[in-house]
This record gives C-alpha cells, structure tokens and sequence, in this order.
C-alpha cells in the first residue's frame, strides 16, 4: 500500500532560505475566488428558463395591455379629451376645486381610461372617462409651470358604442348627470352614427337604467332634438317641467320655434329666468309678473289625464289626436301589432 503523504500548516520559524516544502490543506486562489467547473448541459438549460420566463413575462404584460389591466403614466398633451362626445356639458367651480385640492394632497388615486389611438398619431390616446380628473391635472399642471401626467388604464373597446357606454356608466356611478345630459349624449351618440337610431342608443347607453328612467330621458330626447341650440340653462330644467315641454312639444308643433323667438328675445341670464320663459310659453301665458305684483295671469286649462292600458302602456288626448306611449312599446313586436290592428280596423 502506497503510503500517504501528511499535509500539514507552513511553519512559522522556517529558515529565511524559504519555506519548507509542504502542501496547505486550504489552498489559495486569485481573488479568493476557487475556479468552478460548470457542464455545458446546465448551462444551456439554465439559458432556456431564463428565456422561458422573459416570454412568459412578457406575454402576460401584453396580454394585461390589451385586456385593460395595465396601468400606465401618459404625458397630458398625449391625452385627447375630445375624442368622444363628452355627456357632460358643464362642471361645478366649487367640485373641481374639491378635486384639485384632493389632487394635490393625495395625488391622483383613480386612472382614467383611454383608447389608443394607434401609432403616429398626437395626441396618441383619446379619453373614454375620466374627464374631470384629466381636467384636474391639467390644471394644476398649468398652475405649477409643468408638462404634468396622468395614470391611465388603456382600453380596447371593440366598438364606438362600447366606448360610449364606458363613459356613461362611469359619470353614473360618480357624479350622476342631468336628464338632459343623458338625454343629449343619446342624440350625439345617434348623430355620430354610433347607434341607428335615438331608441337604439337608448338602449344601448342606459340599458341597465329602469324604465321609468330611460322613459324619461326619451322625454327628454325630444326638447334636445328641438331646442338644444336655443336653450342656455338646459342643465337646470327640472324633472316636471322638462316632461310638460315635452308633451308640450307633441302636442303643439309650433311649439319649438315660438320658444326659440322668445329665448332669443329675451336672452335669460339666470336658469329660472329661462324656465319662467318656457312655462309662460309652454302654458300661453303672459310673460311672469315683475318681483312683488299679484299674478293675474289665467292658469293654464288642466290637461288631460292620461288613461293606463295596462303597466307600461297608456293613452291621452292631445290637440293632434290620441296619443300612445309608454315603456311597453318598446317591447320587440308590439308597435308593429299595434299598428296591425289599426290598420285591420280601419280596412274592416
């Protein structure tokens, strides 16, 4: 048996010829670093998962972009606040401030939502909610001197329409909108040849509003159609008198231009000056007596009471002849018997 060498420690008190010929039980290494050995095999797979998980990664990015769930800075001037018909036609001073002021202190907690307007284009993303807080920021970037930005979550609506409704159900949830408002954004959605018609944007914009809701922003439907340009308060018109302006306008189809004479006329600068207007217009009456005078105006004849069919249906007397109406025409095929009928009573 071949007999073993001993390792053993250097001495200390070797000769100053040199040191004795031993070996170190812990060899040194440049850098103290020993060399490794590595097989080809382990480094070419670890290559393949580290080029696995960068795929991986960034199939999931893209698919998060693309579903909406990614969440980016944007540049404020690359932000197009007209891309879409806004619904919202005013806001209030003493709100925006709350908002800048929030703005400020908290920093921006709610992304907007945009649409990518596709490469090339500038600004390069077109707004689909958010309009107050993109306001907002803008705001305080003109104040403070800076190019400012905005947290934005990137959509792919499929369709104008669904973009359309985004923006609807967000000021719903928020800020609740006017009924004109509602209203307006059906005719401009129609206009901008979003929907094929005023019922089907109905439809498609509020359909998870009640009936009585979109019954009456179908009333409303009607004043935006005929007197949107003349009106400057149209925000301010109350629920009761914008249903009486439009069965007023039904019954009555000189109805929209007198008021339109009248408005022009009398250029209102208050909101209850306008209503005032309408309803002495509305009801033939003189114009409303100066602060402090007895009113000796005639009070306007009561109108007919409306008969109900059945839920949802109902029938008046009107200066043009019967008029029906109600949330049940709307149901797919009862217009057309309806009319059916008629017109068999009327053959028989």
């Amino acid at each position: 048996m071949a007999k073993r060498k001993r390792l053993s420690p250097p001495r200390l008190d070797a000769a100053p010829g040199g040191a004795p010929e031993t070996k170190s039980a812990f060899p040194s290494y440049p850098l103290g670093i020993a060399p490794t050995r590595q097989m080809p095999i382990a480094s070419v797979a670890r290559e393949t998962a580290d080029k696995a998980a960068l795929d991986e990664l960034g199939r999931t990015l893209g698919a998060a972009r693309e579903e909406g769930r990614l969440i980016q800075w944007l540049p404020l001037d690359q932000v197009d606040a007209g891309h879409l018909v806004r619904d919202r036609m005013e806001s209030c001073e003493e709100e925006m401030q709350a908002l800048i002021d929030s703005l400020r202190e908290r920093g921006q907690q709610t992304a907007i939502e945009v649409a990518d307007l596709g490469p090339g284009r500038s600004p390069r993303w077109g707004l689909i909610s958010g309009w107050r807080r993109l306001t907002a920021l803008r705001r305080i970037a003109d104040e403070d001197g800076t190019p400012g930005r905005v947290l934005a979550l990137p959509r792919t609506p499929r369709n104008a329409a669904e973009a359309y409704r985004a923006m609807v159900e967000e000021n719903e949830i928020r800020v609740g909108l006017s009924h004109y408002e509602r209203a307006r954004i059906v005719a401009r959605a129609t206009d901008a040849d979003v929907y094929d018609s005023d019922t089907d944007a109905l439809r498609g914009l509020f359909g998870a509003a009640t009936r009585s809701r979109r019954s009456k922003i179908k009333s409303f439907v009607r004043v935006v159609r005929a007197l949107d340009d003349a009106l400057r308060f149209p925000t301010q018109i109350g629920e009761r008198l914008g249903l009486e302006l439009a069965r007023g306008l039904d019954d009555d189809p000189a109805l929209a231009e007198r008021l339109r004479l009248r408005l022009d006329d009398a250029a209102p600068a208050e909101a209850a000056a306008e209503a005032g207007i309408i309803e002495a217009e509305l009801f033939r009456t003189d114009t409303p007596p100066a602060f402090g005078q007895p009113d000796a105006r005639p009070r306007p004849a009561p109108r007919a009471a409306p008969v109900e069919l059945r839920p949802g249906l109902t029938c008046r007397d009107t200066a043009k002849g019967l008029l029906i109406s109600g949330d049940f025409l709307e149901q797919d095929g009862v217009r057309d018997r309806i009319l059916a009928l008629l017109r068999d009573g009327m053959t028989g």
